[in-house]
């Protein structure tokens, strides 16, 4: 009689991602028969909740939908809401906006690589359980999470869920004396940051060849954190306006979240898509940092996303660095908007990657529809394409619990944001001989 076995493990806790949902996978006769990601977490209708609010609540409000991003989903809104109004801010608004959003990059990366990846890769269940032996490691994490903070407070008025963003500029500019303090915490991060890059890149992660889709901003100029134009690896290139012409949201029977599709196939949105498509736009230091690692981009492997979680904090520091020193006090830190009738759009690149949102108003300024595609709703296709081809090269004759570790690992690898992608990790593995 053909031996059917059926094994279900629950993760307490749902370890180190954000979010709440399940794997199911089924291996029949050495091949993967069933395979899938399953969202759990109820809708938050968010989008539902901005309707008939005024827009000036929104930044508050779409704060709320992401306790470690809230940054990223402000400058979105007013992105969008600045557009249907045919509004342009101050060339100090659009800056101070960057470096708001370096503070959500640094903190963002720092607490997933040193908190939530890094167990993985040295063989811990924790980040408590590994600060016995590599507390320096730890400790360098919690610093660097806490110097993003920093930023944040200093525009927001607190790092979670901040207050300080409005339509037109900021409530509050921070003082010089505020800046020169945050100058020096920059300067002394800086070695830090470009030691984590290095000890990233030593790490012994799979080495996983796989072949997708790259989505990201890329900028004339600058690499993309608060503007940009859409772009992919195959050679797309269009504006936030024309996201809906070429990408759509399916539901997943499987799933309570959306699930989205670049042209009705998975795409990677993230700072390995970022980095593969903006390389050109890394400061020399930090490109030439990255060259001595040895390790080339573009990169097909997935496991390379957390080397690209440093180089982009390294970024960030530098970015906040140049920004920081040319800071000036403005007259006031926004202008006055007038609202309208109109449609807007928003697109950038929160530290899990691309955000887009699309606002309709009404002539007094009063939201009349919302539509907000996180980054990890874009990326769950992707997530579950990847489990199927990166189990394959692992081998599906690995024992039950090495199986749910290396599909953990690679879940983990794209920082999901699981409840802002609803509107683990329980596996649950049948194996047929």
């Amino acid at each position: 009689m053909a031996e059917s076995r059926r094994i279900r493990i629950d993760v307490p806790a749902l370890t180190r991602v954000e979010g709440e949902g399940s794997l199911k996978l089924s291996i029949e006769q050495g091949q993967i028969t069933q395979l899938q990601l399953s969202i759990f977490e109820p809708p938050r209708y968010f989008e539902k909740f901005l309707e008939g609010r005024a827009y000036h609540e929104v930044p508050d409000i779409v704060a709320r939908i992401c306790g470690i991003c809230p940054v990223a989903y402000q400058m979105t809104a007013v992105q969008a809401l600045e557009q249907a109004f045919d509004f342009t801010p101050s060339d100090w608004v659009r800056r101070m906006r960057r470096l708001f959003y370096c503070g959500e990059w640094i903190q963002s990366h720092a607490l997933h690589i040193h908190l939530l990846a890094l167990p993985d890769y040295l063989g811990f269940d924790s980040a408590i359980a590994m600060a016995e032996q590599y507390p320096a490691q730890v400790q360098r994490g919690l610093e660097l999470q806490a110097l993003g903070n920093t930023i944040i407070k200093l525009f927001g008025g607190r790092s979670v869920h901040p207050v300080g963003a409005r339509v037109g500029g900021f409530h509050h500019a921070p003082t010089d004396a505020d800046i020169k303090r945050l100058n020096t915490q920059l300067e002394k991060a800086r070695d830090s940051a470009r030691a984590l890059t290095n000890w990233c890149a030593q790490l012994p992660v799979p080495q996983d060849d796989d072949s997708f889709i790259n989505v990201a901003l890329k900028h004339e100029s600058e690499y993309p954190l608060y503007e940009g134009t859409l772009a992919g690896s195959d050679g797309l290139s269009i504006t936030a306006q024309e996201w809906e012409q070429y990408f759509e949201e399916t539901h997943a029977p499987h799933s309570t979240a959306l699930w989205s599709l670049y042209q009705g196939a998975p795409y990677l949105v993230g700072p390995l898509a970022r980095l593969n498509l903006n390389r050109e736009r890394l400061p020399a230091e930090i490109a030439d940092n990255l060259n001595n690692t040895g390790i080339a981009f573009p990169s097909r492997n997935m496991f390379h996303s957390m080397l690209a979680r440093a180089v982009e904090i390294e970024l960030a520091i530098h970015e906040a660095l140049e920004l920081t020193a040319a800071y000036s006090v403005p007259e006031r830190p926004f202008d006055d908007v007038i609202p309208r009738a109109g449609i807007g759009f928003g697109a950038t690149e929160a530290p899990r990657g691309l955000l887009w949102h699309r606002y309709e108003t009404d002539e007094n300024g009063l939201i009349k529809h919302a539509r907000i595609v996180p980054p990890t709703s874009q990326n769950q296709a992707r997530i579950e394409q990847d489990l199927h081809n990166s189990l394959q090269a692992f081998g599906l004759e690995h024992p039950d619990d090495a199986l749910r570790l290396h599909c953990e690992k690679v879940i983990r690898n794209y920082d999901p944001c699981i409840s802002c992608a609803t509107h683990f990790l329980q596996l649950e593995l049948e194996r047929q001989p």
